[in-house]
């Protein structure tokens, strides 16, 4: 969310940014906001003054009352000034109720106004103009047939979308055997790949406030993705960003305690509304799974360069699997509306051969701090707005499909890297079932 002062200011940057972004439907926004800003600053230097004469006007009643008492001529004087008395109560009432009117209005527009991108993000209308900026590993096609993931699972008796769909429904699954414990073995590497970085471990809430949502991400983006308790403030997380930044709500951080790295386990749900091609069927897009994350809170100045250190982890994760992956840098079209710059991840495939996404880096400026009221406090004593990043460290059932297509062996078994090995009770392969 952006500064009102800043809109006010530069309703022409923020204009041509909406424009860049692809969502010319906001420029009247622009305006909008500006005149009710304008409305509402005229009712708070209104209100503030009759505060400033209500203390004046009630020691003037009180010295005419008792002038009264002793020349009868006054008691006209001292009527009216309590009339004036109450009627600037009965304005100031309705002055502050306006105030809050103009504030909630203020505040839903200002919501959906994006953030200012940064420079270097190419502009473009949606994903397909995303630009891939860079490849890490040799991009195989084996000379053999690559099942489809599920089938790869199913040969080690791995996973069971049948019951999970006689049980929950559609976009769940079991998974069994080598297959769970392949799962679990990546999160705990992903788990301290990160803490070898000198990340903290940490397990939030994977329940979050109404406020804490409308903090992190997009009116458009919620709708899309979280569920809610039904008849309770709290929604289930689609990401344990959500809750990690949410655990710096209202809070003033030292500068000397930044920056903030952190790095949390979470299950996630997401409602992932709207039809999926083929290839996103399986444990590709998914209502339940579960994912290690990169947060950072940071000074403004350190936010770029973290931005270019968590994404560059995401890539050496994934190298040290045997899994080839490219970097590809968002489009401002592409960019939900609190991002400044972010970039995806994805490995490879040989069955498909293409890239799919698999991690998600996002630098927010000062947009979640400012809905939040992250703050940092100076040495110099004054305050300012902390910036946020996060990163997908790893998404294991997306993740599983990369890992079992690029280290699936000729004679259906799936090579174990070296890194991977102490988490799979030091095995160096899995083999399918007779």
């Amino acid at each position: 969310m952006l500064d009102m002062r800043f809109v006010r200011e530069n309703p022409d940057v923020v204009k041509e940014n909406i424009k860049k972004k692809f969502q010319d439907f906001k420029l009247p926004l622009v305006d909008e906001v500006i005149a009710l800003d304008v409305e509402n600053r005229a009712a708070i230097t209104e209100a503030s003054e009759l505060r400033a004469q209500r203390n004046q006007l009630s020691k003037q009643v009180g010295m005419l009352m008792g002038q009264a008492k002793k020349d009868p001529s006054k008691l006209e004087e001292a009527e009216a000034a309590k009339a004036q008395v109450k009627a600037n109560a009965d304005r100031l009432t309705e002055l502050e109720q306006k105030e809050a009117e103009l504030e909630q209005k203020i505040h839903k527009i200002m919501l959906q106004i994006p953030q200012i991108i940064d420079p270097s993000v190419p502009i473009g209308p949606d994903d397909s103009a995303n630009v891939e900026v860079q490849r890490f590993g040799e991009a195989v096609v084996p000379d053999f047939e690559i099942p489809y993931h599920t089938q790869i699972m199913e040969s080690f008796h791995g996973i069971d979308l049948d019951a999970a769909g006689r049980v929950s429904g559609n976009g769940f699954y079991y998974l069994l055997g080598d297959i769970a414990r392949l799962h679990e073995a990546v999160l705990a590497y992903g788990r301290d790949f990160m803490i070898d970085k000198g990340f903290t471990y940490c397990i939030p809430p994977f329940m979050i406030h109404g406020n804490v949502v409308e903090g992190v991400m997009s009116q458009t983006d919620m709708d899309a993705m979280m569920y809610k308790i039904e008849g309770e403030d709290l929604y289930l997380i689609g990401t344990s960003e959500h809750s990690m930044i949410g655990r710096f709500i209202d809070q003033i951080l030292p500068e000397s305690s930044l920056p903030q790295t952190l790095t949390s386990y979470s299950p996630c749900f997401r409602k992932e509304k709207g039809a999926h091609g083929i290839e996103e069927r399986g444990v590709y897009r998914i209502h339940q799974f579960e994912k290690q994350e990169m947060i950072v809170v940071c000074k403004p100045e350190d936010s770029m360069d973290w931005y270019e250190k968590l994404w560059r982890y995401s890539v050496e994760l994934f190298r040290s699997m045997d899994i080839p992956v490219r970097q590809l840098e968002c489009c401002s079209g592409d960019l939900a509306d609190l991002k400044v710059k972010s970039c995806d991840i994805e490995a490879w495939s040989p069955r498909q051969q293409k890239y799919f996404e698999v991690c998600s880096c996002s630098n927010l400026g000062d947009a979640q701090a400012r809905r939040l009221k992250i703050r940092i406090k100076g040495e110099d004593g004054k305050s300012y707005l902390a910036h946020t990043l996060n990163n997908t460290c790893v998404a294991p059932p997306r993740m599983l499909i990369a890992f079992l297509e690029n280290n699936l062996q000729a004679d259906g078994s799936v090579k174990i890297p070296a890194v991977l090995q102490p988490y799979m009770g030091g095995k160096t392969a899995l083999l399918p079932d007779a």
